[in-house]
C-alpha cells in the first residue's frame, strides 16, 4: 500500500489518539494498544520508506527530548524532601546493579558481550511515558509516586548516556584505548549538558520573570528552547541532548516564583500526542519474522527482568534508606520500559549496521560487521520487552498496590473541601460503607469535629501549596468543594481537576446561579465545576436549612424507589451521594436515582 508522508502522519495521529481513548475506556495501559496497532500498520506501510530514515530518527529524537523535558518540569525538589537519598540511590546503585545483571543475562543468552552491555544500558530505563499513565490510573501514595516519577525521568537520560559510552567503546575497539574513549565521551557529555542547560535556564528564567515574553508564547518558547538545547547538545556530543533537557527542566521547575503550570498543561497535551505517534511509528518498523525468531529469547529475558533483575536491584539500591518494606515490594514490581528504550535501540541498531563502513583495519571491520548483523536482533527484543513489561506491570501492579495498602486499583475516595457538621456526618456514613474520605479545612473547630468522629482530616487551606501539590490523594477519586466562598470553590475544583479529572470535581451552586435569570454577577460557566447536589443549593441555602436536617443512609430498591423516599419526607430530602456496586457518585440534577443502590441524603430531623 502506498502512502505519502502527509497521509501517513495524519493516519498515525488519528490512530495514536484513538488508541489512547480506547485504552482509557477499558482501563488498560495505552501502550499495549499503540504497539499492536503500530505493528499492524507497519505491515501495510514502512515508516522508513514513507518518511526516510534521517527524517524519521531526527523527528523521534526531538519528540523524545520534548517528552523528557515536559516530565522534568514536574520534578520539584520540595516534593522529595524526605526521599532524596532513596532517589539518589535509585538513580545510581539500582541502575548499576540492573545494568550488570541485564548484561550478564544478555551474554548468557548468546549476545556478544559488547551488545549485551549495550542492551543492558538501554534496558535500565523505565520512563515517564509508561509510568505516568499507570500512576494517573493507580494514584498511589505521595512517596511511591515521587520515587517512581523521579526514577523514570532521571534514569532515562542516564540509560541513553550509558548506551553512548558502550557504543563509543565498541567503535574504539582494539585500535585505541576504549576506556579513554569512554572517559572522553562522559566528560564532554556532562560538561555540555550542564553548561547548556544552566545557561539556557538562566536566560529563560530572566525572560519570564522580566515579562520579556508574553504569556501566550510561553509554551512555544519553552518547546523551542528544549528543541534548541537538545540539538545543540547533540551537535557537541551524540545523545547528550536527553541529559541536557532533563537538567534544564529540573532547573526551571525549582526556581522560586517561576510559575509554569500553564506551560506544563500545554506540554502534557503535546506529550500525549507525541507518545502515541512514536509508539505507532516505531512499532511499525518491527518485522513479524524478527519477532517470531527472537520470541523464545525475549521470553526468558522478560522473566529474568521481572523476577530477578528488578527485585535484586531495588533491594540493593535502596538498602538502608527510609523506604518502607511495603514500598520496596511495590517498587520491585514496577519497571515497565517505554519510548526511550524503543527509540535508543532503533538508533544504535542502525548505527551499528553501518559502523564497519570506512574502517581501514580488516579485523576491526569484520568485527563491526558481525556486531551490526547481531544488532538487528536488538530491535525486536526490546519491542517484546516493552510489550511484556507494560502488560505485566501495568495490569498487575494495581492488585499488588491494593494488597500492600499503597493504592487502590479503582479509586473511589472523596475529598470534602470544608467540614461543616453535616459534611462530617456524610463522611462518617461513607467511611462505614468502605469509602475513603478526607476533610480539608483551615477551620480548627471543623478539623477537631472531624477527627473526634474518626474521620481523616487535613488542616489546610484547600488552595494552599500543600493541598494542591503535597497532600496524599491515594485512593481518592472525587472532590466536592463545600466552602462558603464560590470563587474559592471554583478555584479549588479547577486545581484538583488536573489530578482527578474535570468530571470528578464538584462545587456547591454559586450564589448567582441560584438567582432567576442571568446577569453580570454570574461566574462564567467554564470557570466553575459541576454543581453538586441541587442547582439551587448553595452554601447560604444549606446553612439556613441544615439546622432542621440530619444525614441518613437509605437503601433504595425496585420496591422502595427514590420517589417513595421523597414522599416519605414530603419532598424535603436532599440527595447527596450514591453508592452502587462499590462505585461512589455525587448526586447532581442529572443523576438517575433508580435501581438498587445506597443513598446518602439530608432528611428532615423530625423523622
Amino acid at each position: 500500500m502506498t502512502f505519502d508522508p502527509a497521509t501517513y502522519l495524519a493516519l498515525v495521529t488519528a490512530l495514536a489518539v484513538l488508541c489512547q481513548v480506547i485504552a482509557w475506556s477499558v482501563r488498560i495501559p495505552s501502550i499495549l494498544i499503540l504497539l499492536v496497532v503500530g505493528f499492524a500498520l507497519g505491515q501495510l506501510v514502512s515508516p522508513d520508506e514513507v518518511l526516510g530514515r534521517e527524517v524519521l530518527f531526527g523527528g523521534v529524537s526531538l519528540a523524545v527530548g520534548i517528552i523528557l523535558f515536559e516530565g522534568s518540569l514536574s520534578l520539584r525538589l520540595h516534593d522529595i524532601r524526605d526521599l532524596r537519598r532513596p532517589i539518589l540511590r535509585l538513580c545510581s546503585v539500582t541502575v548499576a546493579v540492573a545494568w550488570a545483571l541485564i548484561t550478564l543475562t544478555g551474554w548468557l543468552l548468546g549476545f556478544p558481550l559488547e551488545l549485551a552491555l549495550l542492551v543492558g544500558a538501554i534496558l535500565v530505563v523505565t520512563g515517564p511515558t509508561v509510568i505516568a499513565p499507570i500512576l494517573r490510573q493507580l494514584r498511589p501514595t505521595r512517596r511511591v509516586a515521587a520515587l517512581l516519577r523521579w526514577e523514570g525521568i532521571v534514569v532515562d537520560p542516564i540509560g541513553a548516556i550509558l548506551a553512548v559510552l558502550v557504543f563509543q567503546a565498541v567503535l574504539a575497539g582494539a585500535s585505541a584505548d576504549p576506556w579513554l574513549a569512554v572517559a572522553r565521551t562522559l566528560g564532554i557529555t556532562i560538561v555540555t549538558a550542564v553548561g547548556i542547560a544552566l545557561v539556557l535556564g538562566i536566560v529563560l528564567e530572566y525572560a519570564i520573570k522580566r515579562r520579556l515574553v508574553p504569556d501566550f508564547l510561553h509554551g512555544a518558547v519553552f518547546i523551542a528552547a528544549a528543541v534548541g538545547a537538545l540539538s545543540l547538545s547533540d551537535l557537541v556530543q551524540d545523545e547528550s541532548g536527553l541529559l541536557t533537557v532533563t537538567i534544564l527542566g529540573i532547573y526551571l521547575a525549582n526556581r522560586p516564583n517561576l510559575h509554569l503550570e500553564h506551560v506544563i498543561e500545554f506540554k502534557e497535551h503535546l506529550q500525549v500526542l507525541l507518545v502515541g505517534m512514536l509508539f505507532v511509528i516505531l512499532a511499525g518498523r518491527v518485522a513479524p519474522a524478527e519477532v517470531v525468531e527472537i520470541a523464545p529469547v525475549a521470553g526468558v529475558f522478560v522473566l529474568v527482568l521481572v523476577l530477578v533483575v528488578r527485585p535484586v536491584s531495588i533491594a540493593l539500591g535502596i538498602r538502608g534508606t527510609a523506604v518502607t518494606g511495603r514500598e520496596r515490594r511495590l517498587l520491585a514490581f514496577m519497571a515497565p520500559r517505554g519510548i526511550v528504550a524503543a527509540a535508543v535501540t532503533s538508533v544504535f541498531a542502525l548505527e551499528l549496521s553501518h559502523a564497519a563502513e570506512g574502517v581501514a583495519d580488516p579485523a576491526q571491520a569484520a568485527r563491526l560487521e558481525l556486531l551490526g548483523e547481531e544488532a538487528a536482533r536488538m530491535v525486536p527484543l526490546v519491542f517484546l520487552v516493552i510489550v511484556a513489561t507494560v502488560a505485566i506491570y501495568g495490569l498487575g501492579v494495581g492488585r499488588l498496590a491494593e494488597r500492600l495498602g499503597l493504592a487502590t486499583a479503582s479509586p473511589q475516595g472523596v475529598v470534602l473541601a470544608g467540614g461543616p457538621a453535616w459534611a462530617v456526618g456524610v463522611a462518617e456514613l461513607l467511611d462505614e460503607l468502605g469509602v475513603p474520605v478526607v476533610i480539608v479545612s483551615d477551620d480548627p473547630s471543623e478539623i477537631s469535629s472531624a477527627r473526634m468522629a474518626g474521620v481523616r482530616a487535613e488542616r489546610a487551606n484547600i488552595l494552599s501549596d500543600y493541598a494542591v501539590r503535597d497532600m496524599d490523594l491515594a485512593g481518592m477519586k472525587t472532590l466536592v468543594a463545600l466552602t462558603d466562598g464560590d470563587e474559592r470553590n471554583a478555584t479549588a475544583a479547577r486545581e484538583f481537576a488536573h489530578v482527578l479529572g474535570r468530571g470528578n470535581v464538584f462545587q456547591l451552586a454559586p450564589q448567582a446561579q441560584q438567582a432567576v435569570g442571568k446577569d453580570r454577577t454570574e461566574t462564567a460557566s467554564h470557570l466553575t465545576a459541576r454543581t453538586a447536589f441541587a442547582p439551587a443549593l448553595g452554601h447560604a441555602e444549606l446553612a439556613e436549612r441544615v439546622a432542621d436536617l440530619r444525614v441518613k443512609r437509605t437503601s433504595l430498591t425496585e420496591q422502595y424507589t427514590f420517589d417513595d423516599f421523597q414522599r416519605t419526607y414530603d419532598g424535603g430530602a436532599i440527595a447527596l451521594f450514591t453508592v452502587e456496586d462499590d462505585e461512589v457518585e455525587v448526586v447532581t440534577e442529572k443523576t438517575a436515582l433508580e435501581g438498587e443502590l445506597t443513598l446518602i441524603a439530608l432528611v428532615p430531623s423530625t423523622d
